[in-house]
């Protein structure tokens, strides 16, 4: 691929050029072949041209699994700029601290999103233009001169999109992935899965879930097609993967938690995979085990990665034979970095962790982000130089997730350094509490928090589980026999369905809200 061609939209234009007719998008049951969606990124990149008169910056998509939102993202880098992706289920004040951050030269809608849009532009100063393709918008988009021949550059250092994710302050942080970052990742995942044009992707994503581009820029580097998921069809997903015939699969682990707590999930049950892909938050092991035996004919491989790494850094692939005993609070290991990164433990002084000891992750290499968007501060916090031999002028992301290294050089994750709390001066480590409780008869999934918190310190533990035919007097049982006295919950709470965020993990601080606000009880 030629210096000019390195650019998120190159595979996707390549396939064009070679194959235009094959399928690229199923949406709703409706296909769209590659000529199909590049004729209409084409026209709608146009329409960004003439309205501003000027090199667009970067283009709102606001939309979730449409046809709109994904030929506007492609639009978006046709035109030279770069994508944001804005969730139409996030409250809107969230939503328009985003298009202000963004600063957004256009954004297009989908129908979904057309219902929120109002709440989202009250209040809010210098709109820019926006376009709704499913409605008045169509016409125009259709009639304007489409951009023609050569593309506007896209130089390895331009971004390629914007996400924004969950601040500390509880503002929403903008995370810049340039072209070179994500160029890395799509090269690195092509060449192991060996992608063909007749492979099937799921799409079980919202595109403000950067696991998203994996999916749709993975597949389209190759040829081969999207099919996305509506949230009904994720609640059940074995009939949406068998009558698709979809190869390879891509989501958080909570699906097949979700799957195995209502018997979902059995041997056999998905024999089109080839390719079973977990991310986004730990994989318990007995949910490896039972995707293992519904895919038989697939290879089940556990990611790990935060946003400000591009998509994923490290891998492991699951043995059934081998990889169990190398699960550490009964959860998969993360496996070892890509090639071209490097990752080390450091303790907190940014000192290197001796060998075997747990530290925090750190990880350089070329998917490192440039930082946050417009934000030098907590940029310095994060994206730091550490002495490495070999290594001095390397910046490393620090990831927040404490980590150890196993003899054979993978890395398994302890949790979040902020999961790491103290009770009664003693400093607990919550993965080791949710291990213990998931373990247990009935459970599937398993969340500890301290409770309640005053000034910095927990005075005790409550547990939220939730599975079939659960008894909370044997769980505490459970915990009393295999933890410290401390450790063992003061409450434990059944719940029908763990809270889920919108890309599609565990929503601890909607847990921790329900617990402020006193309307929870103990089961």
């Amino acid at each position: 691929m030629s210096p000019q061609d390195a650019s998120l939209r190159a595979g996707f234009l390549k396939q064009v050029a070679i194959r235009p007719n094959a399928p690229a998008l199923v949406v709703n049951d409706r296909a769209r072949s590659y000529g199909e969606l590049d004729e209409t990124a084409r026209h709608w990149a146009g329409a960004i041209v003439r309205r501003l008169g000027r090199p667009a910056e970067r283009i709102g998509v606001f939309g979730s699994r449409s046809e709109v939102s994904y030929t506007a993202a492609l639009a978006a880098l046709y035109s030279g700029a770069a994508f944001v992706p804005l969730n139409p289920r996030f409250p809107p004040d969230r939503t328009r601290a985003m298009i202000k951050q963004a600063e957004l030269d256009a954004i297009f809608v989908d129908k979904l999103a057309s219902n929120n849009l109002a709440a989202v532009l009250n209040g809010l100063e210098n709109i820019p233009p926006i376009w709704l393709p499913d409605t008045e918008s169509a016409v125009e988009l259709a009639s304007v001169r489409p951009l023609e021949g050569k593309l506007p550059p896209l130089p390895p250092t331009r971004v390629a999109y914007l996400l924004f994710t969950s601040g500390t302050t509880g503002m929403p942080k903008g995370v810049p992935i340039v072209h070179s970052n994500v160029r890395a990742f799509i090269n690195w995942a092509v060449d192991r899965y060996q992608i063909q044009p007749q492979d099937r992707f799921s799409q079980t994503f919202d595109q403000t879930f950067d696991l998203s581009v994996f999916d749709l820029f993975v597949a389209w580097e190759a040829g081969a097609c999207v099919y996305a998921m509506s949230p009904i069809d994720l609640l059940a997903p074995t009939k949406f993967i068998n009558k698709n015939e979809l190869t390879v699969w891509f989501s958080v682990p909570s699906v097949p938690a979700q799957m195995r707590k209502r018997n979902l999930i059995g041997p056999g049950t998905l024999p089109t995979l080839r390719w079973s892909l977990f991310c986004g938050e730990p994989l318990p092991r007995a949910s490896a085990e039972a995707w293992q035996a519904a895919a038989p004919n697939s290879i089940l491989e556990n990611l790990y990665g935060p946003t400000e790494l591009t998509i994923a850094c490290t891998v492991h692939r699951w043995d059934p034979r081998t990889s169990p005993e190398l699960c550490v609070n009964d959860m998969a290991a993360i496996g070892k970095p890509y090639p071209g990164l490097t990752a080390v433990l450091v303790d907190e002084d940014l000192r290197l962790v001796a060998k075997g000891e747990a530290g925090e992750l750190c990880v350089c290499g070329a998917q490192t982000s440039p930082g946050y968007w417009k934000d030098p501060a907590r940029t310095a916090e994060r994206f730091v130089k550490i002495p490495v031999v070999g290594l001095p002028d390397e910046i490393f992301y620090r990831t927040g997730d404490q980590a150890r290294q196993l003899p054979n050089g993978e890395y398994v994750c302890l949790g979040r350094t902020d999961h790491q709390i103290k009770v009664m001066g003693f400093r607990v480590e919550l993965g080791e509490i949710e291990e213990v409780l998931q373990k247990s008869a009935g459970v599937v999934q398993a969340v500890a928090m301290g409770w309640p918190v005053s000034e910095g310190t927990a005075k005790g533990i409550v547990a939220f589980v939730n599975g079939v035919e659960i008894d909370t007097a044997e769980l505490k049982n459970a915990c009393k026999a295999s933890l410290s006295d401390y450790m063992v919950p003061s409450k434990i709470i059944l719940m029908d369905d763990m809270p889920l965020n919108a890309n599609g993990k565990v929503d601890r601080a909607a847990l921790k809200t329900q617990l402020e606000s006193g309307k929870i009880e103990e089961s």
